[in-house]
């Protein structure tokens, strides 16, 4: 399966490891899903999901669960990773919106700045928690948006009770 989208930096060793356990990952892998690339850096993260037998509703066209279950958990993950272990972060909120059926491989990308990095860790050191907010899209190979995500991210540091 190939992305849509073209990769910023190879992946390191590490990453690639994460990724096969990704899609091996049985709650992951019945979505039909697949993540196709994590930077080095955990700040991209691309994600391919197939129209097949496992994502076909009953018109023909991606299921929309599987739509949202590909991209749920992997803005928290990059979190994750990108902060650090002083940080919590829980998925907290998520609005979809479906614009056209899918009928063939849709893509995502996900992305974290250096911006976005250092504006958390300054709200996290004034607030005992935040919650930022993610859009993401499933695109076809020309780009053509099939559903839009907003998801709502709840962080904070450990050892801060908010």
């Amino acid at each position: 399966m190939t992305t849509a989208f073209p990769k910023a930096k190879a992946e390191s060793w590490r990453t690639r490891v994460w990724r096969w356990g990704f899609n091996l990952f049985p709650a992951y892998r019945g979505t039909g899903g697949r993540v196709t690339y994590i930077a080095p850096d955990w700040k991209e993260v691309h994600v391919a999901l197939p129209l097949n037998w496992r994502t076909r509703n009953y018109v023909g066209t991606i299921f929309g669960g599987s739509l949202y279950g590909a991209i749920d958990p992997i803005y928290m993950l990059m979190l994750i990773h990108t902060l650090g272990p002083g940080y919590i972060v829980w998925d907290k909120a998520a609005t979809i919106r479906f614009r056209k059926p899918g009928k063939a491989t849709l893509y995502a990308r996900f992305g974290l700045s250096d911006e976005e990095l250092g504006a958390i860790r300054t709200l996290t050191a004034q607030h005992p928690s935040v919650d930022r907010v993610y859009p993401v899209e499933l695109v076809d190979k020309n780009g053509v948006v099939h559903a839009s995500f907003e998801k709502t991210l709840y962080i904070r540091r450990k050892g801060v009770a908010s």
